[in-house]
């Protein structure tokens, strides 16, 4: 029984175009760590947050990774699953993820909280369970439970949630030569704002059905391994053209990445991150390195720029005592 464990979460890209809330998959960088213990102290203790610059809070009932721990160690009290069932545990949290940066930051340490205590305790809980109580975590910093980010991270590859309540969850296959170009300005979107855009909102149903072809034919193309087909289908019709004023530049961005080798060009999640499809990894830098200088002409952005394919491991442990 371990008594002392530490785990990754990636970041993860969510919406992926046409997928508001049903596509999403996991990166290999950035991502965010928690470390935790098994203690004689009942509950969930934050220890010490890194990498945020001040901006979490160390309070259990405020804070998403100790939300999600705490939720799995009651669901074991209560099940009598888990041998250490009784006691609490520390967290030690370090954040990689940017805050608000549509990289599934929030996500990731809510994955990460749930996974290491189900980890202390023997790992009495499965996928489900866990997933479970990461959107608990996942509902303080957005609101609503939404599992794009949440079920990549964790399961790691691309994935389609076809409904989380029971959970139905269709894991996709991934291209061989799919690479990725992310970029993340260094301004903030909160997921909880631009959810709210959506309230009440009415789409036109050209736009709909414009949608359900684009998400049709991009699971279509993931299974066939066309990636033109697969950038063709990275269109929103529905949610993109509500969100991209909050985005600094979008425009110039997203054309930036077309004139240089993508693919396709999107906002994953609620913003300002934006990522291109590309079919190699010279191409992904090569549409990356444009929409970093198109934020910087645009917006007077600097950016962070990650280059990868995606990653089919999600969350895992890094070290064991």
């Amino acid at each position: 029984m371990a008594r002392r464990v530490r785990v990754f979460s990636p970041a993860t890209l969510s919406n992926l175009g046409p997928g508001f809330d049903i596509f999403g998959l996991a990166l290999t960088q950035p991502g965010d760590s928690v470390e935790g213990e098994l203690c004689d102290q009942p509950g969930i203790e934050i220890v010490e947050i890194s990498g945020d610059g001040g901006a979490l809070s160390l309070a259990a009932g405020e804070n998403v990774t100790a939300v999600a721990a705490a939720h799995l160690l009651k669901r074991a009290a209560a099940t009598g699953a888990g041998r250490h069932r009784e006691t609490g545990v520390r967290l030690w949290l370090q954040k990689g993820i940017p805050i608000a940066s549509g990289l599934g930051g929030s996500a990731a340490s809510s994955v990460a909280g749930a996974f290491v205590v189900n980890e202390l305790l023997g790992r009495p809980f499965g996928p489900g369970e866990i997933i479970e109580s990461a959107l608990e975590g996942e509902k303080v910093a957005a609101v609503t439970a939404h599992g794009d980010n949440i079920i990549p991270c964790l399961i790691g590859g691309i994935v389609l949630i076809r409904r989380l309540s029971p959970l139905d969850v269709v894991s996709l296959p991934v291209p061989r030569d799919l690479h990725l170009g992310v970029v993340h300005p260094h301004c903030q979107i909160s997921t909880a704002a631009a959810r709210a855009l959506l309230d009440g909102r009415r789409f036109p149903l050209e736009a709909a059905v414009a949608n359900a072809g684009n998400a049709a034919a991009f699971v279509s193309a993931l299974y066939r391994e066309d990636l033109a087909l697969l950038g063709r289908s990275v269109v929103d019709r529905l949610v993109e053209p509500v969100r991209a004023p909050l985005v600094p530049g979008f425009t110039r961005v997203r054309d930036a990445a077309a004139r240089n080798g993508a693919l396709a060009c999107s906002i994953s999640g609620s913003g300002p991150t934006m990522f291109a499809l590309a079919d190699s990894e010279i191409r992904a830098r090569s549409a990356a390195d444009a929409m970093r200088a198109a934020f910087a002409e645009a917006a007077g952005l600097e950016s962070d720029v990650f280059i990868g394919q995606v990653n089919d491991a999600g969350t895992v442990v890094v070290s064991c005592e």
